[in-house]
């Protein structure tokens, strides 16, 4: 009898094809934005300028996340509730924060990255000290 020889090779997939993972992706939008940094709290990365919280990651595991990644962004009460009754499958009023007009985002089933990146743009705004936007042409 032959012997049998078994190879396992380890198929590499093209790192590049494949899709960013929520945080990451959340990350590069919010550290892009000038004088925001990452600080972690209460268990979770929050994004913040000048020390001001703009937006907080929420993973599947977290007990406030319901098994779904998302992202609590600053808001207004008026986009706030614009967003949710638009879609409510993406969008959703956060624990704690969500009285005061913040908005969720699930970051699952293909979120529109740029939608994503516009509500963090205008939280940042909502949070940043108006010196600090007119310097960056805000």
């Amino acid at each position: 009898m032959g012997r049998t020889h078994w190879s396992f090779a380890r198929r590499r997939d093209n790192v590049e094809d494949m899709p960013p993972s929520p945080i990451a992706q959340l990350r590069k939008l919010c550290l892009a934005l000038p004088e925001a940094h990452e600080v972690e709290a209460w268990g979770a990365a929050t994004f913040r300028v000048k020390n001001k919280l703009f937006a907080m990651y929420s993973d599947e595991d977290s007990h406030h996340s319901g098994g779904r990644p998302g992202v609590w962004i600053k808001s207004t009460h008026v986009n706030q509730d614009l967003l949710i009754h638009t879609d409510p499958s993406r969008f959703f009023k956060p624990p704690y924060v969500g009285p005061s007009g913040w908005v969720g985002v699930y970051l699952d089933k293909r979120p529109s990255w740029s939608t994503v990146g516009d509500l963090l743009k205008d939280a940042y705004i909502l949070t940043a000290p108006k010196k600090l936007l007119v310097k960056n042409g805000f």
